[in-house]
């Protein structure tokens, strides 16, 4: 084990990135991204990006690389002067822009770096906007700075932003609210069908299932439809309970608590924590839950899905046992993910993570007692780990293909971002069906290294 930022088994004195100051490789990005991808999730929202140019357009191209869905991010477009003088005038020229242009519900602005260093605020530039121009799109923001945190803390800072914002007091409701946190579209739809089959209403925050990943247009939309409607989002101050998956404390980019925390010291809405519903056991834990906030019985539809991946389960074990393999990613989706593999068979001997929340040893540790973990990590601290401890496979996003390539051993894509195969929006993560899909990639991929590097050619395995 080792503590978080320094790494000093996998790499000599001094090649650190703690000790050298420098990223090679990042295994982390931007929190404007998270934090734009987040306010995509929002019905008729535009996100804002108050900075430069060159900030929009990186977040555009790992969204629309990752999603193969066209993303418009809008920018506030800062120059030399604004860099000097403030960007409040830019600010009210790009929230006119946008809602002349897109007559958006809301626009969803993020801070960057920039602006946050020479100490632009944002809550007062709202105030202000709000103030001169009454009858404009509801405006929320969010500090997500990328030297304060990873795009995981700008992605949580806007959530909690947006229920902090929009949420309001009332009756006790029967809904529940689900915060999934950054997962694929395909797993939000598998969750709507889920939250159905107990028919057990619901208020998704975000919801992106179906602005980053719809279908093909006859003519451009230049807001897409779907997502979390603002009167949903009203809604989550009524709630039943509130739903968290991940086992990271998800406190954005400057502490403080949750949206589901919030929404349980605002409101007194019970908050829910779960770990992320990947393999079994975790996602017999949610079944739990939603049968007793719905008062049902875990349908028979899910049982058989269950049976059926413990069948699976079985089937894969000579393919899988003993195997061992190195995790790296969103901190959240390594701890679920190890877990995962550790249901079946696969020993995770490296989890690694770009986040510094400080708490993924403590996730891993309970299922994954003897596995490396590094935090705050980039991807030369994690490829220098691979080449010492010599994993049987690699699973995390397209940033693990060099060093899966000098390695030669396979890589399964999973999580963000995943650039070089197309797919990365329907993959499948979440409840029986998520692992069972993950089950198989994981199985399938093991046995074409194996068949490939045979120099008999079996067909037959």
């Amino acid at each position: 084990m080792i503590a978080p930022n320094t790494c000093p088994e996998t790499c000599a004195p001094g090649t650190c990135a703690a000790e050298r100051g420098h990223v090679v490789n990042s295994c982390k990005l931007c929190a404007p991204l998270g934090a734009s991808l987040a306010y995509k999730g929002v019905k008729g929202c535009v996100p804002l990006v108050h900075g430069s140019q060159g900030c929009a357009t990186y977040i555009r191209r790992y969204l629309i690389s990752h999603f193969r869905e066209p993303v418009d991010i809008a920018s506030s477009n800062f120059s030399e002067s604004s860099a000097v003088f403030g960007g409040l005038d830019n600010f009210h020229k790009a929230i006119d822009n946008i809602a002349s242009q897109y007559s958006p519900e809301l626009v969803g602005v993020a801070s960057t770096c920039l602006s946050e260093t020479i100490g632009d605020d944002l809550p007062m530039f709202v105030s202000e906007h709000r103030k001169a121009r009454p009858d404009g799109p509801c405006l929320v923001c969010a500090s997500t700075p990328s030297y304060h945190g990873t795009h995981m803390d700008g992605f949580h800072a806007v959530v909690k932003a947006l229920v902090a914002a929009l949420a309001a007091p009332g009756p006790k409701g029967k809904h529940v609210n689900i915060f999934p946190g950054f997962v694929s579209p395909a797993d939000l739809r598998h969750l709507k069908d889920l939250l159905a089959s107990f028919e057990l209403p619901y208020v998704m925050v975000p919801d992106y299932s179906e602005t980053l990943d719809g279908p093909n247009w006859d003519t451009y939309h230049r807001v897409p439809e779907g997502g979390v409607s603002l009167d949903a989002l009203r809604l989550t101050g009524s709630a039943l309970a509130s739903i968290e998956f991940g086992s990271i404390p998800h406190c954005g980019l400057k502490g403080g608590v949750s949206a589901a925390e919030f929404l349980e010291q605002s409101f007194g809405v019970e908050a829910i924590r779960l770990p992320m519903p990947i393999g079994i056991d975790n996602t017999d834990a949610l079944m739990k839950l939603l049968a007793k906030l719905s008062g049902a019985s875990v349908p028979d539809a899910h049982r058989r899905e269950r049976g059926r991946l413990v069948d699976a389960y079985v089937d894969s074990h000579k393919y899988l046992q003993g195997k061992r393999a190195a995790v790296f990613g969103d901190e959240d989706m390594v701890a679920a993910l190890s877990d995962f593999l550790s249901e079946v068979g696969v020993e995770p001997i490296l989890c690694a993570s770009g986040g510094e929340s400080g708490a993924l040893e403590a996730a891993v540790s309970p299922k994954c007692p003897g596995a490396l973990v590094l935090q705050g990590a980039d991807h030369d601290a994690i490829d220098r780990a691979c080449e010492r401890l010599k994993p049987d496979l690699l699973v995390g996003s397209s940033r693990g293909y060099q060093c899966s390539r000098k390695l030669g051993i396979p890589l399964i894509r999973m999580g963000f971002p995943v650039h070089d195969r197309l797919g990365a929006q329907r993959i499948r993560h979440l409840g029986y069906t998520g692992a069972q899909e993950l089950l198989d990639r994981v199985a399938n991929a093991l046995v074409e290294h194996k068949q490939n590097a045979s120099p008999v050619g079996y067909k037959y395995i």
